[in-house]
């Protein structure tokens, strides 16, 4: 049946993801102070009054747990980024199909290893049609272990890969797949702008702006919720793929796997770095802004 591929991935995917997060993330101290019950005397000098029926917190506690609370969600970067994400889309969509007409005016097909390269461009090159600053980690400085934006700036689980792992991972497999994926779908429908192609094109863009939460607003709280995202539509393009194109949909398949390691790690990440449960799982208002290059700030 075509959708079994992708179910199995589906439930696969949550499995691991499940089991991992229940286990390492304290959830419920997601948006506010984690709560903590205690057993035996309490100092009076360290333990806050509770009421009847109340679980004890520490005073550390109840403060972190007051300021995540008194946080007030910044709604100019939430519409921000949705806007960055539907202007990404639509630049894209806008781009292959100018591809399409071009190649329709001129009645030539384009050679399948420009397809392929086009492809692969757009897997790591997709950001330049993003009004959001997408700097990436610089690779030399990760692959040395150095601080970069998103690597080695914040505390990392003991688990986390070596940097030259991460350029080998998306540059030498993720993005040879995506390409050689999206060039069987363009052999099968000749043309670059199909709903398709464009359920992975929109994929790349949620990771584009995720990257800006991440790595450049360093937002890790927001950025929990962002990976997710990520995942879901990396799922929901492999889906498509393997409903038009079995062999395609399987291609993405190992995609979808690092994607899931990649949320997992960046769920323990902001757990490491949320000790004091002061970063909330959404962007908050406060001294980091988000902005679109071209509009002044």
């Amino acid at each position: 049946r075509p959708a079994s591929g992708p179910r199995q991935l589906l439930l696969v995917s949550l499995g691991v993801f499940a089991l991992v997060s229940v286990e390492r993330v304290p959830w419920s101290a997601a948006f506010v102070g984690s709560r903590q019950v205690v057993s035996g005397p309490v100092p009076r000098a360290t333990w806050s009054v509770r009421r009847p029926g109340q679980p004890l917190r520490s005073r550390g506690s109840v403060a972190a747990a007051a300021l995540a609370e008194n946080k007030e969600l910044d709604t100019d970067a939430v519409l921000k980024y949705a806007g960055a994400v539907a202007l990404q889309i639509c630049c894209i969509t806008a781009f292959l199909a100018a591809l399409d007409w071009a190649s329709a005016a001129a009645a030539v097909q384009p050679p399948d290893w420009a397809v392929f390269i086009l492809f692969f461009v757009m897997s790591l090159r997709s950001r330049i049609f993003s009004p959001l600053d997408n700097s990436r980690p610089d690779l030399g400085k990760a692959v040395d272990g150095k601080t970069t934006a998103g690597f080695n700036d914040r505390v990392m689980p003991s688990w986390t890969p070596p940097g030259v792992f991460f350029p080998i991972m998306w540059i030498l497999i993720i993005a040879p797949l995506r390409a050689g994926s999206s060039f069987l779908i363009w052999q099968q429908t000749a043309h670059f702008c199909d709903a398709t192609i464009l359920a992975l094109m929109f994929h790349l863009c949620v990771g584009d702006t995720w990257n800006t939460v991440n790595n450049v607003e360093r937002r890790l709280g927001a950025a929990v919720l962002g990976v997710l995202c990520v995942w879901a539509s990396g799922l929901v393009a492999a889906s498509a793929y393997y409903q038009a194109l079995p062999l395609a949909g399987q291609l993405l398949f190992p995609m979808c796997a690092w994607l899931t390691v990649a949320s997992v790690l960046v769920t323990e990440t902001w757990r490491l770095n949320n000790v004091d449960d002061s970063e909330p799982l959404f962007p908050y208002r406060g001294d980091v802004r988000t902005q679109y290059w071209f509009l002044p700030e």
